[in-house]
């Protein structure tokens, strides 16, 4: 029993993105064949929405709040053409527009046969996971955040799936994963944690990692930097930015990413191999990365695995973490 997981990180498909969306056929604009290619290759696709798909809302009145994003309505259309079987919208742009633009954003989504996670018109809907299947495989995916807090959802109110990750799991965020454990074959659970622009996990995002994967967690795939962080065995810290019009930092170069497809293998299904696309970024268009860029993202994934005690071997182009043979 194995199953191929492709998953990304922070997905902005507004702004400057948005206007990309207008030109002739839309999936081929923003992303290059290679990665178009290594979505199709893989049995599920998972990624972090950072935007909301609609066109009406007002700005989220948060004193302070610089960056607001929403997707045309034809991006929801642009994942399912990529292949995009679940999308968590636990992040801090969900409500950038408001309430009427996350119900948009959702019934949007659903729509195009795209799962939702993290977020809903109510806490219990914010907090329900969803169960994908393929190749005879029920994996369950959780969504959460732990920032911003105005977002978060209540019994009568939108949002999304807030948790507080600073003194470990909170009980409902243990005993969601136990459920999802106990009613699929595999679990992922992909939070929007940690500040901006960081090179590394914060020490208390690392202990939270582990005790969703002792919670009964397969796999943990993080966002939020816009930076690449190391993998340890069953957990990627963070992925990185997949598509974006984000300004670049000249050192930490958020402009170059990894695309992730995970095997699960077993039973139990537990992650035994990371294969990573290199990518770059462009204002509204990712690519294949090429040479010295490509290089930089195989010494920046290994010195950040290293960390962890990950292995990172290139082989035909990607970045293989093989933890079959105790990488």
């Amino acid at each position: 029993m194995a199953v191929t997981v492709a998953l990304a990180g922070d997905t902005m498909l507004g702004r400057g993105v948005a206007r990309c969306l207008a030109a002739g056929d839309r999936v081929r604009e923003l992303f290059g064949a290679e990665v178009r290619a290594a979505v199709a290759g893989a049995d599920l696709c998972v990624l972090n929405l950072e935007c909301c798909v609609s066109d009406r809302g007002e700005p989220w009145p948060q004193p302070g709040k610089r960056f607001f994003f929403r997707a045309p309505p034809c991006a929801a259309d642009v994942l399912t053409d990529l292949g995009v079987d679940c999308v968590t919208l636990a992040n801090n742009h969900a409500l950038d527009y408001g309430y009427d633009a996350l119900a948009d954003t959702l019934e949007r989504l659903e729509s195009a046969g795209i799962r939702t996670v993290g977020a809903g018109p109510d806490l219990a809907a914010a907090r329900r996971f969803q169960v994908l299947e393929a190749s005879g495989v029920r994996l369950a995916v959780i969504g959460v955040a732990d920032h911003p807090e105005d977002f978060a959802a209540a019994p009568d109110r939108p949002g999304t799936a807030w948790a507080e990750l600073g003194e470990g799991l909170p009980g409902w965020l243990e005993e969601l994963v136990r459920q999802a454990a106990a009613e699929a074959d595999a679990v992922l659970v992909t939070p929007h944690w940690g500040p901006n622009m960081t090179a590394r996990p914060p020490r208390h995002l690392r202990r939270a990692a582990c005790a969703l994967l002792d919670a009964g967690a397969t796999l943990v795939a993080g966002h939020s930097a816009h930076v690449l962080h190391g993998a340890a065995r069953g957990i990627l810290h963070d992925m990185g930015d997949f598509i974006d019009d984000y300004a670049v930092h000249p050192a930490l170069r958020n402009d170059l990413g990894l695309l992730f497809v995970v095997e699960l293998d077993g039973p139990p299904l537990v992650p035994v191999r990371v294969e990573a696309l290199p990518l770059r970024l462009e204002p509204g268009r990712t690519e294949a990365a090429r040479g010295e860029e490509w290089e930089w993202l195989y010494d920046r994934f290994t010195r950040a695995c290293s960390e962890f005690g990950s292995a990172v071997a290139p082989v035909g182009g990607r970045l293989v973490v093989d933890w079959r043979d105790g990488g």
